[in-house]
């Protein structure tokens, strides 16, 4: 590896037994996360929610380019016109788009082209990945892995705003350009995700079907 400017990496190491209990902790934590559609009208407190986005923020990125932009939708009438939006795109899934087999893959889950838990929840983060980036001069500067490195970082949010006592949902309808219109994003940016997050309702429930988890032999081998 050829010398470059650096700084000593601050890591500490713990003994065995006590990796293997915050790593049983981790995962004990975790497994507790479902996603939600039912969603408590509480507002988040906003400096909680930047936290977490600064998690995500130290996620890996190509060339630590970090691609990506987070944008915390709290006003209803901007949540309410990506309420609109999204049900436009979904009925046209649901009643056009999409194939019996991906139907019935979902319908154990319940979904349908009603999206009012955005209405109701207090908060989206919005997650655009940048395909490019934009120097000083202007010049377009090219992103590496932006789709994986955006992803990661998603991951690490999720993780940081279950951790932190909220419930989120990941909402993927597709094609998701209202996104980029509605919160007025620049052309090198393209929404990744929108994150629906808040408090779970009283009578919030989980499907049956999303309890089910693979087995450990069926999504790991060791070589």
């Amino acid at each position: 590896m050829k010398p470059v400017d650096a700084v000593p990496y601050e890591f500490v190491a713990f003994p065995e037994a006590e990796m293997q209990a915050r790593a049983q902790a981790f995962y004990a934590m975790l497994k507790t996360r479902h996603s939600i559609r039912d969603f408590a009208d509480r507002p988040v407190p906003l400096d909680v929610l930047e936290t977490c986005v600064k998690t995500a923020v130290s996620a890996p990125s190509g060339a630590n380019q970090q691609p990506w932009h987070f944008v915390i939708v709290t006003d209803a009438s901007v949540k309410h016109q990506i309420r609109l939006a999204a049900e436009a795109e979904e009925r046209a899934f649901y009643n056009e788009r999409a194939s019996q087999a991906w139907l019935d893959a979902l319908a154990p889950l319940g979904t349908d082209a009603d999206k009012s838990f955005i209405d109701r929840a207090p908060c989206l983060i919005v997650i655009f990945a940048q395909s490019y980036g934009m120097g000083e001069d202007g010049e377009r500067i090219k992103h590496y892995y932006a789709q994986e490195s955006v992803g990661i970082a998603t991951g690490f949010l999720i993780a940081a705003l279950h951790h932190a006592g909220l419930a989120c949902l990941t909402h993927t309808p597709s094609p998701m350009n209202f996104l980029s219109e509605i919160l007025n994003r620049p052309p090198n940016e393209r929404a990744f995700i929108n994150l629906v997050v808040g408090y779970p309702a009283e009578h919030a429930t989980v499907p049956t079907h999303a309890l089910y988890e693979k087995h450990l032999h069926d999504v790991m081998s060791h070589r």
